[in-house]
């Protein structure tokens, strides 16, 4: 990765959305993974100790692995961690893997969630458990790592072995654990190439599935036999569960939500299911936050084109007309187009979006911060709202968001000049 030139567009006119230069080098850390030979962060978080936990995708020289690292405040390696500052490993011997996200949880134990690729066409939701020094917790599923694996092969979903990385495929996964412990998690099954829907998965606290959720640990998200496609999954404070995505072909985005029980909430919009088209163009939701006041913000893109895109419904799935009169809103940045793959609340109501613009060598980090109204914050960048980060000479993709206690952000992704490399940014709020 080249860390010759780092550029932002629009130079901003303040401080705000600016990389922080203190950071590690100018701003930008490399994550290190010993003896891979390329590296893709999908999660970044902090622990309680201000520290930053990186889940990836790891190649080595026999295949693809999960990876874990953490960093220190500052954005160097924790090499009290792990193996010289990260983890390296499979989730059943002899498989590829890869991580997705990571968890903290209350005790200070790290749930990990990814990809196990049963072959090359196949793959199953799969996860693994450490403690705060990075060693397996051996009472969680086998040794530490869990295969999710259900009845008749629902959690089965397909590798994506075409799309290029940073446009959304066939690979998803995302994560939320209740407060008594339980672990909800999304999967996609392909019935066939054209038939596949979404899966909501609880586990009990030892990887196990739950059997008192919808009587058998899981529930099938499909309307009216659609094709649906799950990307993110949100944990109401009441303990309802929204999963987003996308539905039907050409796709639609899609919310819906279920109660604590794996029930269908059909007081939520119409039914249980909310979908919508951005300005007559196909859509898909990567993340959802939720307000303090029930409203739920959902972020992703549009397609043909594909812009960023944004979208404020009520709690009660309904949408919320004094935000764009109700409508989604794109926010075009680049001709090869862009999109919104992680968002992040912030207490005073604010959200903080990453995502990057797509094609060739116009491939950047993107940044943005909307109002609690729903409308992009002047205030950030260069009183657009959001920022364009070029960090080298390298193609670069933002995946993952989130905020330290001073309020810097922290922003996970990868570049691609040569290989793949891991990396996290920070910047000045």
């Amino acid at each position: 990765m080249s860390t010759q030139s780092v550029l932002a567009f629009p130079l901003p006119a303040h401080s705000s959305g600016q990389l922080d230069t203190r950071f590690a080098s100018h701003g930008q850390a490399q994550v290190y993974f010993a003896d891979s030979l390329s590296s893709m962060t999908n999660g970044v978080t902090i622990d309680s100790s201000g520290r930053l936990l990186v889940a990836a995708k790891v190649g080595m020289a026999d295949g693809s692995r999960f990876g874990l690292a953490r960093l220190l405040e500052d954005g160097s390696a924790d090499l009290g961690f792990g193996e010289q500052g990260s983890i390296i490993g499979q989730f059943e011997p002899g498989f590829d893997a890869m991580a997705g996200k990571v968890q903290v949880l209350p005790d200070g134990r790290l749930l990990v969630i990814g990809l196990h690729y049963e072959n090359a066409h196949r793959t199953l939701p799969a996860l693994a458990m450490f403690d705060a020094q990075g060693r397996p917790v051996q009472e969680f599923g086998d040794n530490g790592r869990c295969v999710v694996r259900l009845p008749g092969n629902l959690s089965h979903g397909v590798r994506d072995a075409w799309l290029p990385p940073g446009v959304p495929g066939a690979e998803a996964c995302d994560i939320n654990v209740q407060e008594d412990g339980r672990i909800l998690l999304v999967a996609n099954h392909h019935f066939e190439l054209a038939d596949h829907a979404g899966i909501l998965i609880r586990l009990d606290t030892d990887g196990s599935l739950d059997p008192t959720f919808n009587g058998r640990g899981f529930v099938i998200v499909r309307h009216l036999l659609m094709n649906t496609w799950l990307s993110t999954l949100k944990l109401q404070s009441d303990g309802r569960i929204l999963v987003g995505g996308s539905i039907n072909f050409p796709e639609e985005g899609l919310l819906a939500r279920y109660h604590s029980d794996g029930s269908l909430d059909e007081s939520f919009a119409v039914d249980g299911f909310m979908s919508f088209k951005a300005q007559g163009r196909s859509a898909q939701i990567s993340h959802i936050v939720q307000h303090q006041n029930g409203d739920i913000h959902c972020f992703g893109s549009s397609r043909d084109p594909m812009h960023c895109l944004a979208l404020k419904v009520h709690s009660n799935g309904r949408p919320d007309i004094h935000c764009n009169g109700g409508l989604p809103q794109l926010l075009e940045i680049a001709r090869g187009g862009s999109q919104w793959t992680a968002a992040h609340l912030q207490p005073d109501g604010h959200v903080l979006t990453a995502g990057a613009t797509i094609g060739g060598i116009e491939a950047d980090f993107l940044v943005g911060r909307y109002q609690p109204d729903g409308q992009l914050d002047s205030d950030f960048g260069d009183r657009t709202g959001w920022v364009r980060t070029r960090l080298g000479r390298s193609l670069d993709t933002a995946t993952s968001i989130t905020v330290q206690d001073d309020g810097k952000i922290v922003v996970g992704g990868y570049s691609l000049d040569g290989n793949y490399r891991a990396v996290v940014a920070r910047y000045l709020a």
